[in-house]
């Protein structure tokens, strides 16, 4: 999801009251960090005793529909309609919900769903390591879907995350191999999404888009969790309370509050800035796991996922456009 309403906090200290909505702003993007870093911990908890995909389309049904009719009420504020994906003509809500459909898939089905599925036996802290490479997969996907030059810079920042992500995915002590490829295979989807999403028919409200990615991509979760035989094993009864709490903070802190706070620091700073979260949300994610999971990751992982962070860093600190949302 991106933004073409971004500013610097500079322009926002020349203006009366600039200095607070500036540091309203860089508390949004705390509340980022924290949120869609520590998702990772609540997805692991929530899947003790509720199956992931059904987990996954609970989480994103309810959000969608909570989301969607704010979105729509403030569209209806707007005197305008927004353009379309090439600055032309709007496209009709038929071809937004299809194109919202198709990256809802990707990123929401395939890519957070196949997280929540891998979690059921990966720590969360390798999860948040793996899946912090997906910028380096945006970077391949983007130059096969729209030409777009990767320089020097670019590739050298790709084979050096390419080789942090295979010391990640060197078979372990735990067996966790599946999972692994699981998760490399959710990261390669959300980033090819993320890629779509800027060439597919789109809502101008970049909330109501994600209210229809929520609703589109859980729809396919639960036809996923129906042809796994995960709706014919929940049992309510056996849904443990800190599962339940697990998934009623992803439903609102790591859906709708952390959503909302990435819309405001999109809006209010640069997008260098924004684009942070990229590589704090796995540090985020591996300090949660270990302190409350009691989660150990071995020296070479933790070297494996600094690496892949590393390059993140090299590959973004000179890219305009913004990673996906985790």
């Amino acid at each position: 999801m991106t933004s073409d309403a971004t500013s610097g906090s500079d322009e926002l200290a020349d203006t009366p009251g600039g200095s607070r909505a500036g540091w309203s702003a860089w508390a949004a993007l705390l509340v980022v960090w924290v949120a869609w870093g520590s998702t990772y911990l609540a997805i692991r908890v929530a899947d003790r005793s509720i199956p992931p995909f059904a987990m996954a389309a609970v989480r994103y049904l309810t959000a969608g529909a909570v989301l969607y009719p704010l979105a729509w009420l403030g569209s209806r504020r707007r005197t305008a309609p927004g353009p379309g994906p090439a600055g032309g003509r709007a496209p009709s809500r038929l071809a937004q919900w299809g194109g919202m459909a198709v990256v809802g898939t990707l990123l929401l089905a395939f890519g957070n769903g196949g997280v929540s599925y891998a979690e059921q036996t990966l720590p969360s802290g390798l999860a948040a390591l793996l899946v912090a490479s997906v910028p380096l997969w945006m970077a391949l996907a983007d130059r096969v879907i729209n030409g777009q030059r990767i320089p020097l810079r670019g590739w050298i920042a790709l084979v050096l995350g390419l080789a942090g992500i295979a010391a990640l995915a060197r078979p372990s002590g735990n067996g966790a191999v599946l999972p692994v490829l699981v998760v490399l295979g959710a990261s390669v989807s959300w980033g090819v999404g993320s890629v779509l999403a800027g060439r597919l028919p789109a809502p101008a409200s970049p909330l109501a888009g994600s209210a229809m990615e929520m609703l589109t991509g859980g729809i396919v979760l639960t036809g996923l969790a129906a042809a796994t035989g995960e709706l014919t094993r929940v049992d309510p009864a056996h849904v443990s309370a800190q599962s339940l709490l697990g998934l009623l903070y992803l439903i609102g802190p790591g859906s709708l509050l952390a959503l909302t706070c990435y819309t405001i620091a999109l809006r209010r700073l640069p997008t260098a800035a924004v684009s942070t979260y990229a590589y704090v949300n796995p540090v985020v994610a591996v300090s949660l796991g270990a302190l409350f999971l009691s989660e150990r990751l071995t020296p070479a992982t933790l070297l494996g996922g600094a690496v892949v962070v590393l390059s993140v860093v090299m590959l973004l600190i000179r890219r305009t456009g913004n990673p996906p949302a985790g």
